[in-house]
This record gives C-alpha cells, sequence and structure tokens, in this order.
C-alpha cells in the first residue's frame, strides 16, 4: 500500500511535469488555443501576441522588450513614443522678424508708370514687409504717398512693382523716393 501511494504521486508529478512542457499549463488564466496539447499563441499582459511553433515551451521567460525569435514565430517589441517637440523649436518660430530692406530699382514715368522696388528678407523663414514710397516732382513736392505689403522668402528678395496711375500726375513724376527700410509685419 505504501508503494502504490508512493507510485502514484511519482506519477502524478510526472504527469504534471509532461503538462507543463507541453503548453497544458494554466498560467496567467489563459486558455490553449492550439490542438495536439501545444500552445499557439499568447497573450501578454502588455498586449502584445506571441507566436509559437509546436514542441516550444509553454512558458516564455524574457518579457523584455527586444525582438526575439521562439520556436519558429517572433515576439513583437513594443511600439516606442515618438518625443514631442520641444518647446525651443516651437520658439524659434514665434520670434519676431527683423526688418527687411528695400532698394529702388526703377522710377516711374509715362513711359512706363510703374516704379520697380526690390525688397529683401534677412530672416530665416517668410515674411510680410511695409515698403513706403513717395513719388516726387520736379520741385522736390510729393505727388503721392504710397505703402504697399509684399511677402519675401527666408533669406530671399522679391520684385514689387508699384503703380503711379492712381495719381492721375504721372506726366509730372520727376523722381522717386523708397524708404530703405521694409517693416517687417509683426
Amino acid at each position: 500500500m505504501y508503494t502504490r501511494g508512493r507510485t502514484l504521486k511519482v506519477t502524478a508529478v510526472s504527469a504534471m511535469v509532461v503538462l507543463a512542457l507541453t503548453g497544458f499549463s494554466s498560467g496567467h488564466g489563459h486558455r490553449s488555443h492550439g490542438g495536439g496539447g501545444c500552445s499557439s499563441s499568447h497573450q501578454d499582459h502588455d498586449g502584445s501576441s506571441t507566436a509559437r511553433g509546436s514542441g516550444s515551451s509553454g512558458s516564455d521567460p524574457d518579457d523584455s522588450p527586444t525582438s526575439t525569435s521562439t520556436g519558429g514565430g517572433s515576439r513583437r517589441s513594443r511600439p516606442t513614443r515618438t518625443p514631442a517637440p520641444t518647446p525651443s523649436s516651437s520658439h524659434a518660430a514665434a520670434r519676431p522678424l527683423k526688418d527687411g530692406t528695400a532698394v529702388l530699382v526703377h522710377c516711374a514715368s509715362t513711359a512706363d508708370p510703374y516704379a520697380t522696388v526690390e525688397v529683401r528678407n534677412p530672416n530665416g523663414r517668410e515674411g510680410v514687409f511695409m515698403v513706403k514710397m513717395s513719388f516726387k516732382d520736379a520741385r522736390g513736392f510729393a505727388i503721392a504717398d504710397t505703402g504697399n505689403e509684399v511677402s519675401v522668402p527666408a533669406k530671399g528678395r522679391t520684385t514689387l512693382r508699384v503703380s503711379a496711375v492712381s495719381t492721375g500726375r504721372v506726366e509730372e513724376i520727376a523722381h522717386c523716393e523708397v524708404d530703405p527700410k521694409a517693416v517687417a509685419d509683426r
């Protein structure tokens, strides 16, 4: 009787070892989905799946986020998060623009009633600049003063054409004066 009880205990322990090795363990409360006694998939607590081939162990001692291969299947690594932009990079875009420069290229005349001005942007981003100019007669009196906004690309230049037609006195224009500072729109 003593020998029979001992034999039953050894048999029970052996059966448990066989079950543990073939994937019939009850670890983590998950059910086995494979036939023939092998676990075909396993759901980790972090939500990632582990695929296993037949003959692999039902336990997974390595829960690290690195990618590993287990019995013909592969374990997916946990996704990494992309860091949010730093305040310093968004702060650079919010810095006020420096004023640009404006240079007269051509004054308006009866042959061409448009003054041409070249506007330069010293900034590392596109900006809008206000260009002020005056159309004057031979005695230096202002016929008309204008203000025009123009968009200029980063570290670039733009040609602006300013009409003198609205003055109604194009034939009296002797010279044009441009404010050399193109004021940045803040």
